[in-house]
């Protein structure tokens, strides 16, 4: 079980910093705008801002992934992964209700998986 909660951790990771180059290297090209159904001038606009949101998902990804080099070195890990598995809970929430109601189900639920695995397999 604690291997399969370490690859739901390491997939909630490897999302967030996909998400992250999407918005600090790829926000205003067609597979940015496509990803977050935008228009080129709106993409151009906020190209800045967008890069800011992706320094603090690849900071969730990191996060992460300490928690798992944690773990692989036998140190204790569950409070650095829930830590950061509740905070891409949270912004996922915080997205859903201010942006788009599919942030939800793309960052949420994921992340509270991931929780739970880590919770019934440590």
């Amino acid at each position: 079980m604690l291997y399969v909660a370490q690859g739901a951790v390491l997939l909630v990771a490897l999302l967030h910093l996909y998400i992250m180059l999407l918005e600090m290297l790829w926000w205003d090209t067609p597979r940015g705008r496509r990803a977050f159904r935008l228009e080129p001038a709106f993409a151009a606009s906020t190209k800045v801002l967008a890069a800011n949101q992706g320094l603090y998902n690849g900071f969730l990804a990191a996060g992460l992934l300490w928690g798992l080099w944690l773990a692989g070195q036998g140190q204790p890990y569950r409070g650095v992964e829930t830590f950061f598995l509740l905070c891409v809970a949270v912004a996922g929430v915080f997205g859903a209700v201010t942006a788009a109601r599919k942030i939800l189900f793309i960052q949420t639920v994921p992340a509270a998986l991931a929780l739970a695995l880590v919770w019934l397999g440590a």
